[in-house]
């Protein structure tokens, strides 16, 4: 339970009890439970509708939130994991492979957190390390050649930061993939699923087509690293979210993404099964009107789509 969903998991639990009473004892007449029931839609709508930005990053961080395993589950057919950068070890905290998705085949690459202590600690919490990033980079090189669209499904704190990734070139691996995938000569859709900080997400989101679910975020830090650099206190990690504009609907303002793709109310979490379909559909829908551009004309928007990201103003304050 989230700390904003006590009033109406409090409201569900009473509602709950009247049901049950009420099959025994008739107190209760079904047009007087329709209006309860209706009067906790309204205070659902209410309180969704008015979530703070921390609670929304709450939401992205829900335990039980899907996560890039869960989407390939449901609607990657037919999916066949491929393994390895080819230099130095296979980084579990990236998932790439070849599937099916709506009839068309699809290179996917994805960052898996894990749902639990074992799975979490099994794929570094959704950290790549540098052989994450080149292990994705080897998979886009084979889907351009095979020409098949890459869709790839962003979830994570961040890249890993340890000593061990610095050595192996982690600024290097990430920066590669920026350059590849800039010109890769195949369709890219991005979809990000939870979490999207600094280059640990961007290292394989750079795409013709941008999306985030309703509920997600993406930031150069997080807000409590934010809270810690400029106040040196992580506790004001809800006044450092409110002020890092980190929702789609400040990204689209931006031009930094292209869509936002809608989650039940509450969170994906409240029904998987609607954020599983919505997401194909967008990927499906954009896959129909990537393929008939040119890929020279692809690759230009592309470039351009990225080079006039943000806005600038040499006003003095």
């Amino acid at each position: 339970m989230l700390p904003h969903e006590k009033q109406i998991l409090e409201y569900q639990k009473t509602l709950g009890e009247l049901k049950e009473q009420n099959t025994t004892n008739a107190v209760w007449s079904d047009e007087e439970i329709q209006k309860l029931e209706k009067k906790l839609e309204k205070l659902k709508k209410k309180i969704y509708s008015e979530l703070t930005s921390w609670q929304r990053i709450s939401i992205c961080r829900h335990p039980s939130r899907p996560r890039s395993i869960d989407y390939i589950r449901a609607f990657c057919i037919d999916f066949v994991e491929l393994h390895g950068d080819r230099l130095y070890a296979n980084d579990r905290s990236i998932i790439s492979g070849l599937c099916h998705i709506g009839g068309i085949k699809f290179m996917v690459i994805a960052q898996e957190k894990g749902c639990d202590t074992e799975s979490r600690l099994h794929r570094n919490f959704g950290m790549p390390h540098p052989e994450g990033y080149r292990k994705a980079l080897r998979c886009m090189k084979l889907a351009a050649k095979f020409k098949l669209p890459v869709l790839c499904l962003l979830d994570t704190p961040g890249a890993f930061a340890g000593l061990a990734a610095e050595e192996r070139g982690q600024g290097w691996a990430i920066a590669q993939n920026l350059f590849e995938m800039s010109r890769l000569p195949t369709p890219i859709i991005a979809i990000l699923i939870g979490e999207g900080c600094s280059g640990g997400a961007l290292g394989i989101g750079i795409a013709d087509r941008v999306a985030m679910l309703e509920h997600s975020y993406y930031s150069v830090i997080s807000p409590e690293g934010c809270a810690s650099i400029l106040w040196k206190d992580s506790h004001k990690k809800e006044l450092a979210a409110q002020a890092l504009k980190l929702h789609p609907e400040n990204m689209l303002s931006l031009s930094i993404i292209d869509a936002t793709i809608e989650e039940p109310l509450g969170g994906a979490h409240h029904d998987p099964q609607v954020v599983f379909q919505n997401v194909k559909e967008y990927v499906l829908g954009q896959w129909e009107t990537l393929k008939l551009l040119p890929m020279e004309i692809l690759l230009e928007m592309r470039y351009k789509k990225f080079r006039k990201m943000g806005k600038f103003s040499t006003e003095l304050v």
